[in-house]
C-alpha cells in the first residue's frame, strides 16, 4: 500500500493539515496539498492512496508544487540567455533579438511575478484579444509568440508538465495589413520636412531607400558601404538583405538615392576629418561620426512626418510606397514580387487593388484618344 500522512500544523487562529506521500518510483517524501479541515486532509489522502496503488503519481499537483518558487521573469531571464547565445551562434539576428527581448521585458510588467503554472489560458487569450482590440492583430500576434516561446522555455526547464496556452492560435492579420502610400509630391515633402530637423544629413538617403528601393528599417541600418557600388556601369548598384525571409536582392541605384548617399557619405568624411574622430567602423553606413550603427531613427521620423503634416504614416510604409507607385509606373504584381523581395506572390497580391487604380488611368488615356479622334482622318 502507498505510503500517504497527515502533518498536522498549528496555527494561531486556526491549524492546517499538510498531505505528504512518499514516491514509488524513487522513495523520495513529496508534498501533495494542505487543507483547513482534518476530515477533508484524510478524504483527500485517501483518494491520494487509492491513485499511487494505481501506479499513477498526481502530476499536476507535483508540478505546482515544483514551480512554487519559478515565476514568468525568472523563465523569461532563462529564454533571453539562449536568444543571446543563438545572437552569437548566428542563428539570430542582433535586430531580431533586440525587438524579442523588448517585447519580454513589455510582459513582465503583466506576469513577471506571477508563477508559471499559475497562468491560464484564459489571462492569456483576454490579453491576445485586448492587444488585438486596442493595437492590432499583428502586435497581439507577436506578443502571443514571445508568451508562447516562455512557456516552450518553462516545460524545457520542467516548470510546467503540460503547456496550457499551447492550443491558443494566432489571429489573422489579412484584414488588418497596413497599405499605407503616399505619392511622389509626399515624398518630396518629406524629404523637404527632414531639412527642418537635425537629421538633415541622412534621413534624405533613408527615405530614398524605403521610397525608391523598399528598403525596410533593417535593410536600410544594416547597409554597409561595401554593399554600394556608385560606380557600376555609370549607374550604380546597391545590394540589400532582408533578415525576416533571408532574401537578397541586388538593384540599380535610382538617381536620387545614389546623390542622396553620396552627399552623406561626404558630410560624414569631411566632419570625421575636421573633428579628427577615430572612427571604429568605417563600413557603417548609417552610423555616428565614430562609426557607431544607428539603431533607430524613430524621433527623426515623428518630427519629419509632424513638419510635413503627414499622419499616421510609418517609416515601413514607404516599402507599401515603393510597390504602390512600381504598380502606377506600369509595372505588374510578378514586378512588384522580385523587385521588393517578397517570398510568396500571396503577400504581394495586398496590392492588387492598385492594379485596378491603373486600369483606370490607362482608360483614361484610351478616353481622350477616343475624345480626339474625331478630330483625325479616319477610314471611309
Amino acid at each position: 500500500m502507498a505510503t500517504v500522512f497527515i502533518q498536522k500544523k498549528k496555527r494561531k487562529h486556526r491549524n492546517s493539515y499538510v498531505i505528504m506521500y512518499k514516491n514509488p518510483m524513487t522513495g523520495k517524501v513529496k508534498y501533495y496539498k494542505t487543507l483547513q479541515k482534518q476530515k477533508d486532509a484524510q478524504r483527500a489522502a485517501n483518494d491520494l492512496r487509492t491513485l499511487l496503488d494505481t501506479g499513477k503519481l498526481p502530476s499536476s499537483i507535483k508540478a505546482k508544487h515544483k514551480v512554487m518558487a519559478i515565476t514568468f521573469r525568472e523563465i523569461g531571464h532563462l529564454l533571453d540567455q539562449a536568444w543571446k547565445q543563438k545572437v552569437i551562434n548566428s542563428d539570430l539576428s542582433p535586430k531580431t533579438y533586440e525587438d524579442y527581448s523588448l517585447r519580454l521585458n513589455l510582459l513582465y510588467n503583466i506576469y513577471g511575478r506571477m508563477l508559471l503554472c499559475e497562468i491560464n489560458k484564459r489571462q492569456v487569450l483576454d490579453y491576445r484579444n485586448y492587444l488585438a482590440k486596442e493595437i492590432s492583430n499583428a502586435t497581439s500576434n507577436r506578443y502571443l509568440f514571445i508568451i508562447k516561446q516562455v512557456f516552450k522555455q518553462g516545460m524545457g526547464e520542467g516548470a510546467i508538465l503540460e503547456d496550457p496556452i499551447e492550443p491558443i492560435g494566432y489571429l489573422s492579420e489579412k484584414d488588418h495589413e497596413r497599405n499605407r502610400y503616399v505619392l511622389p509630391d509626399a515624398i518630396d515633402t518629406l524629404i523637404e520636412a527632414s531639412q527642418q530637423t537635425r537629421a538633415k544629413f541622412y534621413m534624405p538617403a533613408l527615405i530614398l531607400l524605403g521610397a525608391e528601393h523598399g528598403a525596410s528599417r533593417q535593410e536600410a541600418l544594416n547597409l554597409k558601404w561595401g554593399d554600394i557600388d556608385f560606380d557600376f556601369q555609370g549607374k550604380g548598384l546597391i545590394n540589400l538583405f532582408r533578415n525576416k525571409n533571408k532574401k537578397e536582392r541586388t538593384e540599380y541605384l535610382m538617381p536620387r538615392t545614389k546623390k542622396a548617399l553620396q552627399d552623406w557619405k561626404d558630410h560624414l568624411e569631411w566632419m570625421r576629418r575636421r573633428k579628427r574622430i577615430e572612427v571604429i567602423n568605417p563600413n557603417t553606413v548609417f552610423g555616428r561620426l565614430n562609426g557607431t550603427p544607428l539603431k533607430r531613427f524613430d524621433s527623426a521620423w515623428r518630427r519629419i512626418c509632424k513638419i510635413a503634416s503627414i499622419d499616421d504614416f510609418h517609416y515601413h510604409d514607404l516599402r507599401h510606397t515603393f510597390c504602390s507607385n512600381l504598380l502606377l509606373s506600369g509595372s505588374d504584381l510578378k514586378d512588384v514580387k522580385e523587385m521588393i523581395g517578397h517570398s510568396d506572390i500571396a503577400m504581394t497580391d495586398r496590392y492588387s487593388h492598385i492594379t485596378n487604380l491603373h486600369k483606370y488611368y490607362r482608360q483614361n488615356k484610351l478616353a481622350e484618344h477616343y475624345a480626339n479622334g474625331n478630330n483625325q482622318v479616319g477610314y471611309t
